[in-house]
């Protein structure tokens, strides 16, 4: 086995190992901070596959950006541990994930047995230059964008409304 196969293997595993963390970790916060993992062994795996733009918009976008976004929600929300759930409220969550993940799965073996397809072509330099992206980003994909911008604005005026406290009057204690 090649080093370029075992990095790429050590930073797909890094990035299959924190993603797993994200979903199965009761603190926000640990979530958070395993999404940045996540993101960044995603970046190098950008790297390795020759496209490092998209590698610095990952780390740019989404590990700067976004996830500061979500950390800044969840420090205004000020959430706390959630408190145990009941043992059948749990069991149903649990039995609804499974058939939805079992149904995902079906559909993801059933697309790639009717696509037939083989192993997708490498990326060719022109493809993942500089202008040609920047040129569908402010020609095709502008609209989507933008709303994904308003979005994300609503989304933090929503937490900030949220989590404000209202201020107790004082006829309330009598």
């Amino acid at each position: 086995m090649s080093l370029e196969v075992l990095v790429f293997a050590l930073f797909a595993a890094l990035a299959l190992g924190s993603a797993l963390v994200v979903v199965l970790h009761r603190n926000p916060v640990v979530s958070t901070m395993s999404l940045v993992v996540t993101l960044v062994a995603l970046a190098a795996l950008f790297v390795m596959l020759g496209a490092p733009f998209i590698a610095a918009l990952q780390i740019l976008i989404y590990t700067g950006a976004i996830v500061v976004l979500f950390l800044f929600v969840l420090m205004l929300l000020n959430v706390q541990r959630e408190s145990a759930a009941t043992p059948s409220a749990g069991r149903g969550q649990l039995w609804g994930t499974l058939i939805v993940a079992c149904a995902f799965a079906g559909t993801l073996v059933i697309l790639f047995w009717r696509s037939g397809a083989g192993v997708p072509a490498p990326l060719t330099a022109a493809e993942v230059a500089l202008p040609v992206i920047a040129r569908l980003l402010f020609s095709q994909y502008m609209l989507p964008f933008e709303i994904i911008g308003l979005l994300l604005l609503a989304a933090v005026v929503a937490a900030t409304v949220l989590a404000r406290k209202v201020p107790a009057s004082p006829e309330e204690g009598d």
